[in-house]
């Protein structure tokens, strides 16, 4: 069970994962954070890493792989939700965000873990996967693309960067997610239906456990012995804005 302490309580160490439950947070917000952490993790000599677990107010984001004609929702639908689309700095195609949906972000020195970039998306995949059986929904993932699938369709999303050896943005899971927001943007592959772990087991599933499973299989896949969990990070800038609840 990952130690729980306040930020003022327990200083950081050289090897220690240091776990952020952020809530609900504005996407360039959370992206904010992520660069002033990078540059931060990129510039020290040991193997503490980061890991921000949040959701963001609706928004479309695509990543390298992907392009406009991924968003399946008409233009004059978006503007009504007031869901902006937005093009990203990271691998993967187009991926909707909306409250129920997992945000996980390692910011971790690949260099000094010793963990290549395949590598790093296996090991990330495989705690998905691993907090996902303990919710009693057996998923997979391949080695040909990123991301996770249940019977039901596609689960979960992976759409990571790096910058100095340091990972940034990472994997999406759709918990609770409402299904008028995942049908928005085309599945990768092509064809295949997003869904989430409610629609899958047809019954509530509590955010925190899955919050909590996937940083314990995050800690021990990438080698964390030592985990520090906090609420909140001093250094987000939070923003308010009007959100669609239902797509």
């Amino acid at each position: 069970m990952p130690a729980v302490s306040s930020i003022q309580e327990r200083p950081a160490t050289s090897s220690s994962l240091e776990v952020y439950l952020l809530g609900m947070v504005d996407l360039d917000a959370a992206l904010g954070l992520q660069e002033r952490l990078v540059f931060d993790t990129s510039g020290r000599c040991d193997t503490q890493g980061t890991l921000l677990l949040c959701e963001h107010p609706p928004v479309i984001s695509i990543g390298r792989e992907g392009s406009r004609s991924q968003v399946l929702a008409d233009p004059h639908e978006l503007d009504a939700s007031e869901i902006d689309v937005r093009w990203m700095a990271r691998g993967g195609g187009a991926i909707v965000h909306a409250a129920g949906q997992l945000a996980v972000y390692p910011i971790l020195p690949l260099d000094r873990l010793g963990c290549g970039l395949a590598d790093f998306r296996r090991r990330l995949e495989e705690s998905l996967i691993g907090a996902c059986r303990e919710m009693q929904v057996p998923v997979k993932r391949s080695d040909n693309a990123p991301g996770l699938w249940c019977r039901g369709g596609q689960l979960a999303c992976f759409g990571a960067a790096i910058k100095n050896w340091t990972t940034y943005h990472g994997a999406y899971l759709n918990v609770s997610t409402d299904p008028g927001f995942l049908k928005m943007v085309d599945s990768s592959p092509p064809g295949e239906r997003l869904t989430s772990l409610e629609s899958q087991l047809q019954r509530p599933v509590p955010m925190h456990r899955v919050r909590e499973a996937v940083m314990r299989h995050v800690a021990a896949n990438f080698g964390y012995e030592l985990t520090h969990v906090y609420t909140g990070h001093p250094l987000l800038q939070r923003t308010i804005r009007k959100v669609c609840l239902h797509a």
